[in-house]
């Protein structure tokens, strides 16, 4: 649960970075926009792994 968590706050993050790049023109805000949208991709990825990896177990 923790990782659901960590994911949150990025979406979050990027929630409020998107606003500022494309509501106020803030090109700064488009770099961390980027960037955490694809540490959101990497967490994602790991939570699909741990998911897979939990869910096998059981077989």
């Amino acid at each position: 649960m923790e990782k659901i968590a960590e994911l949150k706050a990025l979406v979050e993050t990027a929630e409020k970075e998107g606003a500022a790049f494309y509501e106020k023109g803030n090109k700064a805000a488009g770099t961390r926009l980027r960037n955490a949208l694809q540490q959101i991709k990497v967490l994602a990825t790991d939570l699909r792994k741990d998911v897979t990896e939990k869910k096998n177990e059981t077989k």
